[in-house]
């Protein structure tokens, strides 16, 4: 039985705890060539050892299945060509996606997934948004983890948006509790620039939300700098260390296990969720 946002799936015996890793040095950027003996990875205090080691997007790695959610609210107006544009070149950087579920939302939210093969009809749907309605941020959010659960493998979303949600039913501590559970990295490419007053506030927001999952928000204000942000999610998908262990734990509970993963350089840090959401068993009677 599935638990939570899909986080783990139970059937008779332990199930592999993954984590999606990204190793960063002192100016943030990622480091490749390290090994499963430069991770610490410990569950509630307890040390692991690790049973799956891979490295980007080599033919160990999970699958990668990628989400991309587009902000077409009347907020966007002043912004949406860019991120149209900036979003399809960042599509064409990720051939080795199995599939691109794309997230566009204003009032309401509507979700489509595409194989690679339908990838022009992809771009076309991008470019035929136009800036309308009030913003369901977190509705689409709730909606993209909603039918991304099942997957296996790597799940990645990267966000165009403002950030300001003005329309969803759901709240944003209702948002951060799914992300929490789920599986997800999100980035954010957050163009709050002509927000006002309430830009910082709006940051916040997206670096909650993005770092919830071990992902990261940029806050762009330039076409350069959207591209420099785009190349800095890419860097970080395609640096990604992927860690299993068979938790100490067998508990079938449900329960939140806090999990802290470290590189055993002090010069590095790593970005990464911090727990996940135990399988559940019902108890059989």
């Amino acid at each position: 039985m599935s638990t939570v946002a899909g986080q783990q799936i139970f059937r008779t015996g332990v199930e592999l705890v993954t984590f999606e890793v990204v190793a960063v040095d002192r100016k943030g950027t990622p480091v490749a060539g390290l090994t499963r003996d430069d991770f610490e990875v410990t569950e509630d205090g307890r040390l692991q050892e690790l049973s799956y080691f891979a490295f980007g997007d080599g033919e160990t790695a999970p699958p990668l299945h990628l989400g991309l959610m587009l902000d077409a609210s009347g907020s966007m107006q002043n912004d949406l060509r860019l991120a149209q544009g900036a979003s399809i070149k960042f599509l064409n950087l990720l051939p080795e996606a199995e599939d691109i579920t794309l997230v566009d939302f204003d009032t309401q939210v509507r979700i489509t997934r595409y194989p690679q093969r339908d990838f022009p009809r992809l771009v076309e749907r991008i470019r035929q948004r136009k800036p309308a309605g009030m913003t369901a941020l977190y509705d689409a959010l709730g909606t993209f983890l909603d039918g991304i659960h099942q997957e296996s493998g790597r799940r990645i979303l990267v966000m165009y948006t403002d950030g300001a949600d003005s329309r969803s039913v759901l709240r944003l501590s209702d948002t951060l509790t799914l992300l929490k559970a789920s599986s997800v990295t999100v980035y954010a490419i957050g163009l709050v620039e002509n927000t006002g007053s309430s830009r910082q506030a709006l940051q916040m927001t997206l670096m909650q939300l993005t770092e919830a999952t071990g992902g990261q928000a940029f806050f762009p204000s330039s076409m350069k700098a959207v591209d420099e942000a785009y190349d800095r999610v890419l860097a970080q998908i395609q640096g990604q260390y992927h860690l299993g262990y068979l938790s100490t734990n067998p508990a079938a509970d449900g329960t939140w296990r806090k999990v802290e993963i470290k590189v055993r350089r002090p010069d590095l840090r790593v970005r990464a969720r911090k727990g996940y959401f135990a399988p559940f068993k019902a108890s059989q009677k």
